[in-house]
């Protein structure tokens, strides 16, 4: 990928060590650096030492950090840091409660860094910060905008505190499924999963594998078509959806009155998916940031062929546009397009 073709929250993450470049802000000799959001980069090899907690919930990242010798966990409820980084995504809600997790791990006097590009509403984030904390100060690099405060008990605003920590924190959404903002269509179903649920075959069975399986929509909507289906592995790379999955079929368990052996894996699909399943479900990815990558759905679709048995099935959807057709047809006997709207297909693959 070009340099013109970085996407956003890489221009963020170059931006963030911009004001300790400068000395504008000095870290902590101690090591004692929260970095929420982390991402493996020179930046990081350059001003990191491996006493930095790096929280990072998304799988590929998570494990590039690993690879490049940072260990990945979360704060501890009663842990406290020097400096809190912050990579901060563009769902205002999440943002709010990335704000809040700060506050609640910051030291009195210490400074929260936060880092945004432009077009993902850095000047609103800033204000956000600075409704929050008080007064903040700010640079622009990389077409973004990094920002920072010394948080003091006395200045931050408890009550708008307590109800940004509150978008962390499940929901029930008008689907009737839990979830939360920051999520993939958090507070909706969106219409290529609608469009694959319809599409389910009744005939679904045995153990069956639901491949990007956020809050588990698809794997609610299987359970309620096929009651054959015996066993269920949710893989997903957001480990802030799995909460939100195992909650929404445990209820979906409990209201069909069913016994399935539910897991929920914090997992990169496009690594591969460990175990053979029946079948396969799945509404693939396509985009990381703002870039298209229709080679994640191409991983996708490799990684459930290598999944099934012989003579197991892929039931899919995707974007009518994306070019998916010459690697379903390089790893499945069948291939058979469903139906075509909304400017979606279904698709039948049979290994």
């Amino acid at each position: 990928m070009s340099a013109a073709d970085l996407s956003a929250d890489e221009d963020a993450l170059r931006a963030l060590w911009v004001p300790f470049e400068n000395g504008d802000i000095a870290l902590p000799r101690d090591g004692r650096v929260l970095f929420v959001g982390a991402r493996a980069s020179v930046g990081l090899q350059r001003f990191a030492t491996r006493k930095w907690c790096c929280e990072q919930t998304f799988k590929p990242f998570a494990d590039a950090l690993q690879r490049a010798g940072f260990a990945v966990r979360e704060a501890a409820d009663d842990e406290r840091f020097a400096c809190v980084l912050l990579l901060l995504p563009r769902q205002r809600d999440e943002r709010r409660a990335l704000f809040a997790h700060a506050l609640a791990h910051v030291d009195d006097g210490g400074v929260v860094v936060a880092s945004v590009a432009n077009r993902e509403g850095a000047r609103s984030a800033q204000d956000d910060m600075a409704l929050l904390t008080g007064a903040t100060q700010s640079l622009s690099k990389h077409k973004c905008r990094v920002f920072w405060a010394h948080p003091q008990a006395i200045t931050v605003d408890a009550d708008l505190l307590s109800a940004w920590q509150a978008h962390a924190v499940l929901r029930e959404t008008a689907s009737g499924l839990a979830s939360r903002p920051g999520l993939f269509a958090w507070d909706r179903i969106d219409a290529a999963s609608a469009l694959l649920a319809e599409c389910l075959p009744d005939d679904l069975h045995g153990r069956v594998a639901d491949l990007g399986a956020g809050a588990g929509f698809l794997s609610v909507a299987l359970l309620r078509r096929c009651p054959g289906v015996t066993a269920l592995d949710l893989f997903e790379a957001d480990a802030r959806a799995l909460p939100a999955a195992r909650r929404n079929l445990e209820a979906a368990c409990t209201s069909l009155g069913r016994d399935v052996a539910v897991q929920c894996h914090w997992h990169d699909v496009a690594a591969g998916v460990p175990g053979t399943f029946d079948a396969v479900i799945s509404n693939p990815p396509f985009h990381q940031g703002h870039a298209e990558l229709p080679e994640l759905g191409r991983a996708f679709i490799v990684a459930a062929a290598n999944a099934l048995r012989s003579g197991g099935t892929l039931w899919m959807v995707a974007n009518q546009r994306l070019p998916y057709e010459a690697t379903l047809r390089a790893h499945f006997a069948g291939v058979r397009t469903v139906v075509e709207r909304d400017g979606y297909k279904v698709i039948e693959a049979t290994r």
